[in-house]
């Protein structure tokens, strides 16, 4: 499989890795993205590749409850410039409202139902907009809390038990936005993707400069093993109000549970178009004398 100069710039971006080492990365992998990060983790090289997520795409992530259900929603346009104007943010509003009233389960449900509202929308901006994914939770007889970062960049929409105080609701949402797990407990990590963290682990091991024994490493791969559920679940990382405790002890302290989350980051995963600040100026001007 060939792979481009785009490709190895792009693997850098993910990994942090030096643009050669990268590029003899995918040619061992030929050319494969995928394996090639893999491969530099093995090597020690790229310990957090996998947690990287190209943030690319514009557009804000918003949350919403009316009582009944909380929704966390992006939505994505083409500009920052759009992105951070008042027209834009009350139509995403607009959208999060919607799913909220409504028994929508995908995208393309929402964006039919609000079809005249949408059209509007982009008439006026003057770009297209898309609603690219949604996250909804019914409140029932538990506690939905919701926290929006960096006016938009990051949204966590958080659902946990009804004994669960104002000040501690706020402060898990604040906990996922800015520590990022991926569950909430160790059992909810799926068992494949134990066994592929241990595999890439005990390669970094017998990476190392000094030969060990087996059951050296073995008990070297436990351990780092316990430091990758701090970063991936959500009990088990440190609060980080108060490095002191973990979320674990911090719920157990109030009696409080935590059921489930969703962490939307604006534009994860997406390609953005490679255009300057400058162009995109320019372009709202060129826009603004032909209106």
């Amino acid at each position: 499989m060939a792979f481009t100069n785009k490709d190895v710039m792009d693997l850098r971006a993910k990994t942090g890795v030096g643009m050669m080492d990268c590029k003899k990365a995918l040619i061992e992998a030929d050319g494969d993205m995928e394996k090639a990060v893999e491969l530099l983790r093995e090597k020690g090289m790229a310990t957090s590749a996998k947690r990287a997520g190209k943030i690319a795409s514009q557009g804000t992530v918003e949350a919403y409850c009316d009582g009944k259900y909380g929704v966390l929603v992006e939505v994505n346009c083409e500009s920052d410039f759009v992105a951070r104007g008042e027209q834009f943010k009350s139509f995403v509003l607009e959208v999060a409202k919607y799913i909220a009233a409504n028994d929508v389960k995908t995208t393309e449900e929402v964006s039919e139902g609000m079809s005249v509202a949408l059209a509007e929308a982009v008439a006026k901006i003057g770009e297209k907009i898309a609603v690219r994914r949604f996250a909804k939770y019914p409140v029932g007889g538990n506690k939905l809390e919701s926290y929006i970062h960096m006016g938009g960049k990051i949204g966590v929409l958080v659902e946990l038990s009804a004994n669960a105080s104002d000040e501690l609701a706020h402060d898990i949402a604040m906990q996922i936005a800015a520590a990022n797990p991926s569950y909430v407990k160790i059992a909810e990590v799926p068992k494949e993707e134990i066994e592929k963290e241990k595999e890439i682990l005990k390669a970094q091991a017998l990476n190392e400069d000094k030969p060990k024994p087996l059951n050296i490493i073995e008990k070297m791969v436990e351990g780092r093993i316990n430091k990758y559920y701090k970063e991936v679940c959500l009990v088990e990382q440190p609060f980080v109000k108060d490095g002191d405790k973990t979320i674990k002890s911090l719920l157990k302290e109030t009696g409080a549970d935590v059921t489930r989350f969703t962490r939307f980051v604006m534009g994860e995963g997406l390609e953005k178009k490679e255009e300057n600040l400058a162009d995109e100026v320019q372009a709202q001007i060129n826009s603004a004398k032909k209106a």
